[in-house]
């Protein structure tokens, strides 16, 4: 007997992080690296046309692109400090659409993360869409209820104990 296969991460599911609150994000270091950047400065290049093209949108940079530097070892006094950002999945969509689509795992990226966007816009907008439903269904039983009372008090059943019983 066969096992069937393992499911296939993607390489970008496999760099997303979760903090303290439950929130996913990336490393904006992280993200370079397996973008084939070799350099911080050429992936921070591309990290400020992003949010340049965020703040164009109207969504606030802090929001997607949440500066965080990190201590690494090393240097000459033991430790030294290095810029990075925790990006949101929206400022990593923006991140590989202002990257060299000339690279594979670029172009993969772009198609990831609009891939990923849009499944999360429709589940907010399933999830919308439910609770307008449920809101409409409170609404209609506060109706039911109200016609119900007003039926019970038509046939004599004025007390609370008589409405019990009803």
């Amino acid at each position: 007997m066969t096992t069937p296969p393992a499911p296939r991460i993607s390489p970008f599911d496999a760099i997303r992080q979760v903090d303290e609150a439950g929130s996913e994000y990336w490393s904006a270091r992280d993200l370079g690296k397996l973008l084939t950047y070799e350099h911080w400065q050429d992936i921070d290049a591309v990290i400020q046309r992003a949010m340049e093209a965020c703040e164009r949108s109207g969504n606030p940079v802090p929001d997607h692109f949440r500066s965080a530097p990190k201590v690494m070892q090393g240097g000459r006094w033991g430790r030294y400090s290095v810029s990075d950002y925790h990006l949101s999945r929206y400022a990593c969509y923006l991140v590989v659409q202002n990257a060299d689509s000339a690279k594979e795992i670029v172009a993969l990226g772009q198609t990831y993360f609009a891939v990923q966007t849009r499944r999360q816009e429709l589940g907010e907008l399933r999830e919308a869409e439910e609770a307008r439903l449920r809101v409409e269904e409170r609404e209609k039983i506060l109706v039911h209820n109200r016609e119900l009372a007003a039926q019970a008090r038509l046939a004599g059943h004025v007390t609370a104990r008589d409405f019990a019983v009803f």
